[in-house]
């Protein structure tokens, strides 16, 4: 059989889909450089642990930012381990390839992106990108190929994609650069300025899984959780209580940003596709589809049934995978891109 891969290459996380396999790999989209040599230290969930708490002469970075490519060589160092991890050496034939970009991403973007892939050792023929929107449509099962609308939230780490699908193409759509990251430095921000504390992203990303939530009233019942951090006036080591509502009203703008990326789909919606939406909802995928209380915040402003689609976080790379396996069934929604490796 063929091999080939599914890769969501993702702002937070980088999950890879083996043909004929599944999921294979879902690791932190992080790498770890030593600045003089620039050697690859550590990728994946080893670099992670190393964020905040490294020598001055190695740095872990975050190679993608806001879905698309931040640092050149770090990403393709990040490709290459995850390529090879899977597909070890001594294998006869490059792999395929089916590789995720945000919605609306740039020639030049895109470009990059096939050029680190082919350097990574894949397949030229058979290397293709899909937009993120449409797998994560695919990978929540919902009927993008007939002639109904279709409405998918994808919120990842770096960016939100809002969508409206309807045979097989995305009809209209925004992409916005503000999702899980947003949400964070939102955290990281509040903390700071209401209460002198300075932590870090790590930190700033526990709060959030922990006591974050989007939508809060009377009746939601208050949580607490003790952080530690920096004192921001003197430097020295700092513990301070918060709770879900001190959450709620820090991360309230990046929400909003994200509801009104949805309401401006919506009024961009054709009536008759409106009318399916109005009968079947919005599907949430995403990391950032199991903060709590954001289907209500979303109902509460749109009206409309919001439903977190089945392991929201896999959503992307399942329907990547499932183009990878039936490649005449969904080659339609494929973005070739033919060009030579830039050696």
């Amino acid at each position: 059989m063929k091999r080939g891969l599914a890769i969501d290459l993702g702002t937070a996380n980088t999950l890879v889909y083996y043909k004929g396999v599944g999921i294979v790999i879902d690791e932190p989209s992080v790498v770890a450089v030593n600045k003089e040599t620039h050697e690859v230290l550590a990728v994946g969930e080893e670099a992670k642990q190393m964020i905040g708490r490294t020598p001055e002469n190695i740095e872990a970075v975050r190679p993608m930012k806001d879905g698309v490519i931040a640092d050149y060589q770090a990403t393709r160092a990040m490709l290459e381990y995850f390529i090879h991890k899977v597909i070890k050496q001594g294998f006869l034939f490059k792999p395929d390839l089916v590789i995720c970009v945000p919605y609306g991403v740039t020639e030049v973007e895109k470009r990059a992106l096939m050029d680190i892939a082919l350097k990574a050792g894949t397949n030229e023929r058979g290397t293709y990108l899909i937009e993120e929107p449409m797998a994560a449509a695919v990978g929540a099962g919902l009927p993008v190929e007939r002639p109904e609308g279709s409405m998918v939230v994808d919120i990842g780490g770096g960016t939100s994609e809002v969508a409206v699908i309807s045979l097989g193409g995305i009809v209209c759509s925004r992409s916005l650069r503000v999702a899980g990251d947003a949400v964070d430095h939102a955290i990281e921000s509040y903390l700071q300025k209401a209460g002198g504390m300075m932590i870090g992203e790590r930190t700033a990303e526990q709060v959030k899984i922990s006591i974050g939530s989007a939508y809060v009233d009377d009746k939601t019942i208050e949580e607490k959780m003790t952080i530690k951090g920096r004192d921001a006036l003197n430097g020295m080591p700092k513990t301070m209580e918060v709770t879900n509502f001190q959450i709620a009203e820090a991360i309230y703008a990046p929400i909003r940003e994200i509801i009104d990326a949805i309401l401006g789909t919506l009024e961009m919606t054709p009536p008759e596709l409106a009318a399916d939406i109005y009968d079947h909802g919005i599907c949430l995928t995403g990391g950032g589809a199991m903060l709590k209380g954001l289907p209500t915040m979303i109902e509460k402003a749109t009206g409309l049934h919001v439903e977190i689609a089945e392991d929201p976080l896999e959503c992307v790379v399942r329907g990547t995978g499932m183009v990878l396996e039936n490649p005449d069934q969904f080659q339609h929604i494929l973005l070739p891109v033919r060009m030579k490796s830039m050696e």
